[in-house]
């Protein structure tokens, strides 16, 4: 089983009526969406957050069971919603408004024994820097300990650091909240970009050198569309993209990424194929409007 954690948001993005679309969507739940997409029904894809008691997280939870993602673990919690967001989108590329502090996602560590449920018998669970961003202090320990737990059982771990400056207090906060989490995690899947903020990185194989370093098996740095650099055990590789595209919506991308590269993973393809599988599915990611890929994908 492949279990993704996280924050599925209300999403509002433009259509081309020149109007707005509702539908849902959040960098985990993205890559759990992709997953479950290359996976076909071969591995289990389960999302694991918590909702409000309201229509719109009725609608969201009807949603997740559509596409056939386990929501056994989508926890209420009463009187809450989830959040939301608005794409605005110039020349392919686009921008958020978001609306979450009071989001039902900020307590989806509230109750350990739901984690270590929601966890068990998972052959990998992917998390982000933006699932640890929107927690209190004490749901940070708790999940920080779940995946603990979960790792001792047998399961692989996976983060995307995916920094946002907003979601933080500031960022040596975030940057002391990865370093903690790092011990756990076999798969790094950052973004070039975030770990040049974050951590002052000047190249890609600088950012493979300091997570390999800081014990991560397995670190795949995402750089756009420039090639994929990354190191899985001993086996060091550099994969140019085969699609260079123009982007109608980059929203997603590197979730969609994210979420065919361990889906082939768990399928064995060996790392570099697994990366130019993701990176095809991330070209085609950004041709449509939206955060979540074609089933055709």
């Amino acid at each position: 089983m492949f279990a993704a954690i996280g924050e599925c948001l209300a999403e509002f993005a433009p259509n081309e009526a020149g109007g707005y679309a509702l539908g849902f969507a959040g960098d985990t739940f993205n890559a759990a969406w992709a997953a479950r997409v290359r996976l076909r029904g071969a591995v289990p894809v389960r999302y694991v957050t918590a909702i409000g008691t309201d229509w719109m997280s009725d609608a969201m939870r009807a949603r997740i069971e559509a596409a056939g993602i386990d929501a056994a673990f989508v926890r209420r919690v009463e009187g809450a919603s989830v959040g939301l967001y608005v794409i605005r989108v110039e020349a392919g590329e686009r921008s958020f408004a978001y609306w979450r502090r009071q989001s039902a996602a900020t307590h989806l560590a509230d109750d350990p024994a739901f984690l270590a449920r929601a966890l068990a018998g998972a052959r990998l669970v992917l998390v982000s820097g933006i699932t640890l961003a929107i927690l209190p202090p004490a749901g940070r320990a708790a999940l920080l300990d779940a995946l603990g737990a979960a790792r001792a059982a047998g399961a692989e771990i996976a983060f995307d650091t995916n920094y946002r400056p907003a979601l933080w207090r500031d960022a040596d906060e975030a940057r002391e909240t990865v370093r903690r989490v790092l011990p756990l995690v076999d798969i790094a899947l950052p973004t070039f970009e975030d770990e040049a903020a974050l951590f002052g990185d000047a190249a890609p194989a600088a950012t493979v050198a300091r997570l390999a370093a800081a014990g991560v098996r397995d670190v795949v740095v995402k750089n756009g569309t420039a090639a994929t650099l990354g190191r899985c055990g001993a086996e060091s590789f550099e994969v140019v993209p085969r699609e260079v595209v123009t982007p109608v919506d980059s929203t997603g991308a590197g979730d969609a990424f994210n979420g065919t590269f361990l889906a082939c993973r768990l399928q064995g393809m060996a790392p570099a194929a697994a990366v130019a599988a993701a990176q095809a599915v991330a070209a085609r990611a950004v041709l449509t409007r939206g955060a979540l890929i074609a089933d055709e994908a």
